[in-house]
């Protein structure tokens, strides 16, 4: 029989950049544990292990917690090729939307340079056409006196174009995790997606304000009510509407 090979605990630091530090705290939380230990008691992988941190480490950059992770390869029917391939497609569609803005801030550059003046539609349109000035008269109808309403008027108003870009960028992040969920059809109010909710919750409360667990409820059902913010939705998969406003109920129960 061959002999495994065998990748030290300071290899796979060195090849990935993930500190043995993060290795060892992978097997603590049952992440990801070694194959065995030296005699030194050193620990060491095999080709298996290698290939589960490759796993991990794409999840990673697809924004996925640590514990959503675990909970996903710990499913009964999970296989390494169908989450290979569910990696793929969710990288291609946040490599297209990289190239997008790659694209857009060459053309802001461009015509910046020359003094020319862009259209909201080519500002604002590589953020999936979502324009954060579009509903500033209406919300300030609906809730210009509520403190949540001044709080998020007061941070948005220091934002650059830097900033709404990440933003969107965690946003994506967020909707595609959940778009995940629903393809795999794990139920709204599983733990995986009660925690895509809550990311959902506290992305809202780091850009605009304190997002509480009842303001967030009543969100995810204006979500599914109005035609605006489920064509939204539905653009990144359809059904996700009703499926982020359950998890979010779900999860503001909990």
């Amino acid at each position: 029989m061959p002999v495994m090979e065998r990748s030290t605990v300071g290899e796979i630091a060195r090849l990935t950049g993930v500190s043995v530090r993060t290795l060892h705290h992978y097997d603590d939380i049952g992440l990801l544990s070694p194959a065995g230990r030296s005699d030194a008691g050193y620990r060491w992988y095999g080709p298996a292990e290698v290939a589960r941190l490759q796993e991990v480490l794409f999840f990673k950059e697809l924004g996925f917690s640590l514990d959503e992770i675990k909970r996903i390869v710990a499913e009964p029917g999970y296989d390494r090729a169908t989450a290979l391939r569910r990696q793929r497609r969710m990288l291609e569609g946040k490599a297209e939307h990289l190239l997008a803005l790659i694209d857009a801030v060459d053309a802001a550059t461009h015509a910046h340079e020359k003094g020319t003046t862009m259209s909201n539609e080519d500002l604002l349109g590589v953020f999936g056409g979502f324009d954060p000035a579009e509903y500033e008269e209406e919300a300030e109808e609906r809730w210009g006196g509520t403190d949540a309403y001044r709080e998020s008027a007061r941070r948005t108003a220091r934002y650059a174009k830097s900033d709404w870009e990440r933003m969107g960028r965690e946003r994506a992040e967020i909707e595609a995790a959940a778009a995940d969920l629903l393809d795999r059809g794990v139920p709204p109010d599983g733990a995986e997606a009660m925690d895509v909710a809550e990311r959902h919750r506290a992305h809202i409360t780091a850009w605009f304000y304190d997002c509480t667990p009842e303001i967030h409820r009543g969100l995810g059902e204006m979500y599914v009510a109005d035609p605006r913010f489920r064509a939204h939705y539905e653009q990144v998969r359809e059904g996700l509407a009703e499926y982020l406003a359950a998890a979010i109920a779900a999860n503001a129960a909990r």
